[in-house]
């Protein structure tokens, strides 16, 4: 069977997924093509996978790839070696795990010199042999026997050396042995504990790890949040773990897989090469490899906790279209000052001091005042940081002074101090200090959250846990997924979007971002897509993977402001001269669209799927699929931790959430926590499927620390 087709078999069965579709999607991405253009604009030839389903493929791919490659270096290796059988090779093609191949090839690995190396180039392999043979009786002298093996010029001058060697020999090939090391990695898993405890040099210190200082919890329930934090722990020195497990009944599961017999001569030497092999090889390298495993497992549960939570960020209801104020407020420092327009321009900056030390209270409420009837402000954004509270109070005070009263909405500032320090945000705007940037940024968030948080590593947005801990590389695959998602989920302005918007859009990437802003700067705004064409390095199949995510509003075809695809514009250009009318005349015109039979129109290029997802965008043609922006502003009377008592009932917004509850902001200068068995009156088994980052929830009070500034809270009404 090839290596393809054996591929394409294996996803099907990890995935359940049909094998047609399965078999297009991995033809499909061999070729190039984006999961977003996949799922959106190929449903046929995927029948109808979702783009998770897409994405679940292609990290599938991408694994089963790699062990290929992995296989043919190994069966080289193993070639060269000239002990490559048929069975072997067979065996080593049909290995589907990563970890049960490396087992395989344990046998023929290339060894730094060890005991079991040294006792053969001493000549004890046929004793080894002996001992694992189990063939000789108890009648026979032994120690005849074993002078055979004394070699004293190679250091066996003794039966006892003789005796420890081909120990060492028969405990490497057993710890070497695919079977055994899979059967012990498995009664490991299931039966193993984690123990944590505290280093000595930490035992008598209160840290945040007390709880793990003597800890042990089976392996098969750990949560993988637990283990994050004991790594951690053990990082910085102030935890140290083991796995533990009964050591007798695993060196009895290794007994049982080898040809013990009680009664021959080297029985005890064969029993004691099995203790052996598990205390200094087995165990050891087992317990780092299963706690590598399961660290994998819940790098990969913290992963998704910030993918989830980063992308309902991202898709956070836009305010659109409106004048905001931005502030970053601050005590000392100040608070800083910028307006947008309703396209997100910078229009002017102020900074302004109405906190102590300062006190310039009305100096401010008149800069204040005046920005807001100049310009006619809409919206008023304030990061929730330090002096957040203060500053809701004192604009809306101001507030109270003036005739037009914009909305005050307060909004997440993670993130802004890491863009308004960026290399691109001094290329956006190399003329203003980095405290003004920071409030255009904050802005910027409430009036299109998904292209303003584009231009900030995800890491930054501080949306999840342990997000500096975990395997790097598949964070930042993971996030970039998720962005990219968002953004073409949304859809992008081809006349309007940054560069960084663009680079997530499919198939486009940083460099034709770019030349596609240079070209809009230099020819001014596109009126076609296929104005894209002319864009340098843009060519046919990037224009292809792109062009149904991009936006044109009021370009020269109506379709170009819609997500049908160009390759769809010669179908609904049939559709309109069926009914009569123009394309113009059909957009959005329901009252005629609900007459077209989608059926009518199939052809051996466009299916139905496709069809209905055309009639679909014709009704509602570039709507933004986000939620409508609502705005959230917290209670005038609740400021800081004294003012909170139990029982008290607030509103506050999700700011994160993580495997084992969610972390609420009620406008106090700390999130309290609800702990997941809190989230709801129900059994809850996952918070996603109850909160989600940036949703408003009404919340009860239930204790405050004031010391340790711990708050928690219960969910009300869920």
């Amino acid at each position: 069977m090839s290596a393809e087709k054996r591929i394409i078999e294996w996803i099907v069965s990890d995935l359940e997924l049909p094998e047609g579709g399965v078999r297009n999607t991995v033809s499909m991405l061999s070729d190039g093509d984006t999961v977003p253009f996949i799922s959106r604009y190929r449903k046929e030839k995927t029948g109808n996978l979702t783009e998770i389903n897409v994405r679940d493929i292609a990290d599938k791919l991408q694994y089963y790839i790699e062990l290929e490659t992995r296989k043919e270096t190994i069966i080289n290796s193993i070639d060269e070696q000239k002990k490559l059988t048929a069975e072997l090779r067979k065996q080593i093609e049909e290995c589907k795990e990563k970890t049960k191949l490396e087992d395989i090839y344990l046998p023929y690995k290339p060894k730094r010199q060890t005991k079991a190396t040294v006792a053969i180039a001493a000549g004890l392999e046929p004793l080894a042999l002996e001992i694992t043979e189990q063939k000789r009786s108890m009648k026979e002298n032994r120690e005849e026997i074993l002078k055979q093996y004394l070699n004293p010029e190679k250091g066996i001058d003794t039966i006892e050396k003789a005796v420890a060697g081909a120990i060492d020999i028969v405990a490497e090939q057993i710890s070497d042995n695919a079977a055994i090391r899979g059967l012990l990695r498995n009664f490991i898993t299931v039966n193993g504990s984690i123990r944590s405890k505290a280093t000595k040099a930490a035992e008598n210190l209160k840290t945040k790890y007390d709880m793990y200082y003597d800890y042990n919890e089976p392996l098969k329930t750990v949560p993988g949040h637990r283990l994050l934090a004991i790594r951690r722990g053990t990082n910085e020195k102030v935890l140290s773990w083991k796995i533990v497990l009964e050591d007798d009944k695993a060196v009895d599961l290794i007994l049982s897989k080898v040809a013990v017999n009680n009664r021959s001569l080297f029985y005890p030497e064969l029993f004691n090469s099995v203790q052996t092999s598990y205390d200094r090889h087995l165990y050891p390298s087992l317990q780092v490899e299963i706690f590598v495993s399961k660290m994998d497992d819940a790098d990969k549960d913290a992963i998704n906790v910030f993918a989830t939570n980063a992308k309902n960020l991202l898709l956070a209801p836009p305010a659109g279209h409106k004048v905001i104020m931005g502030i970053d407020p601050g005590f000392r420092t100040g608070c800083k000052i910028a307006v947008i327009d309703i396209n997100g321009n910078f229009k002017e900056y102020h900074p302004v001091f109405p906190h102590e030390p300062m006190r310039k209270v009305k100096e401010a409420e008149d800069i204040l005042i005046d920005l807001i009837e100049e310009y006619y402000v809409d919206l008023i954004a304030i990061g929730n940081g330090t002096a957040s509270k203060e500053t809701v109070s004192f604009v809306r005070e101001a507030l109270t002074k003036t005739k037009h009263t914009p909305r005050v909405i307060t909004v997440s500032e993670a993130g802004a101090s890491v863009y308004s320090a960026s290399p691109l945000a001094s290329l956006e705007f190399p003329d203003l200090d980095v405290t003004v940037r920071g409030a255009i940024s904050i802005a910027r968030r409430l009036q299109d959250p998904l292209a303003e948080l584009v231009k900030i590593d995800p890491k930054s947005i501080g949306v999840g846990q342990y997000q500096h801990d975990v395997n790097q590389i598949q964070l930042k695959k993971q996030l970039d997924g998720t962005v990219e998602s968002a953004v073409n989920f949304v859809g992008v302005n081809l006349n309007s979007a940054s560069t960084e918007l663009l680079s997530y859009v499919s198939g486009i990437g940083k460099t034709a971002a770019k030349n596609i802003v240079q070209y809009r700067t230099k020819n001014g705004s596109f009126k076609d897509k296929k104005e894209l064409l002319k864009v340098s390095g843009l060519g046919e199949k990037t224009f292809v993977q792109c062009a149904g995510f991009l936006r044109i509003p009021g370009g020269t075809n109506p379709l170009d402001n819609s997500a049908v695809h160009p390759e769809s514009y010669t179908v609904v250009v049939k559709m309109a001269q069926d009914l009569g009318v123009d394309v113009s005349g059909l957009v959005g015109n329901e009252s005629l669209i609900k007459n077209i039979n989608p059926s009518n129109y199939v052809t051996p290029e466009t299916g139905i799927l496709t069809l209905n997802d055309i009639v679909a965008e014709l009704k509602k043609p570039g709507v933004d699929p986000r939620k409508d922006f609502s705005g959230f502003e917290f209670s005038t009377e609740i400021n800081t931790l004294d003012d909170l008592k139990e029982n008290m009932i607030l509103d506050g917004t999700v700011t994160n959430v993580t495997n084992f509850g969610a972390f609420v902001d009620i406008g106090v200068h700390q999130d309290g926590l609800v702990h997941i068995s809190k989230l709801s009156s129900r059994f809850v088994d996952n918070p996603y499927q109850v909160v989600s980052v940036g949703e408003t929830l009404k919340v009860k009070v239930l204790k405050v620390d004031a010391e340790l500034k711990r708050i928690s809270l219960e969910v009300v009404g869920k």
